[in-house]
């Protein structure tokens, strides 16, 4: 099901075509993307794969699915960037993304003191010409991909 104006399903609806950065991994429930407007490579987004505005609203199967993802995510940015830890945040706030979805995001060991934990926020909404480019990106999903398949 979707919504209008909303941008996760805007994308789910031409899955098949998405490129590497938008479907890095997925299964019936889930799709995972690298975010878009940030300057950390390996910012991802978890998000159900039908539309959901709350938590509350997930089935139980999203709801099993849900943990493991976090998980898996987490390990395989630990093994590609040496990440010290992630970050896991929902909030769906934001206009166009009122669509339940998860940043996972890496904790870099030099991470500046002023842009962790919330405040990590700060290193995205930037401008293309500022933010990970979608080849990097592109090249991160592949990765990434690779790492979740061999778990």
């Amino acid at each position: 099901m979707t919504s209008p104006s909303c941008y996760p399903c805007d994308r789910e609806a031409e899955f098949d075509a998405l490129p590497p950065r938008e479907r890095i991994a997925f299964d019936d429930h889930w799709r995972v993307a690298h975010a878009i407007g940030t300057t950390l490579p390996g910012w991802l987004v978890l998000l159900p794969r039908r539309h959901v505005t709350t938590i509350a609203d997930l089935t139980n199967a999203e709801a099993s699915a849900l943990g493991l993802w976090q998980v898996r995510l987490s390990r395989a940015l630990r093994d590609m960037t040496g990440c010290l830890k992630t970050y896991v945040v929902q909030f769906a706030e934001a206009e166009g993304f009122s669509h339940v979805h998860f940043h996972v995001v890496p904790r870099m060991p030099d991470l500046p003191e002023e842009l962790r934990g919330p405040r990590v926020f700060g290193l995205l909404g930037r401008t293309a010409t500022d933010s990970v480019q979608p080849d990097q990106m592109d090249e991160t999903a592949l990765t990434l991909g690779s790492l979740l398949q061999h778990q």
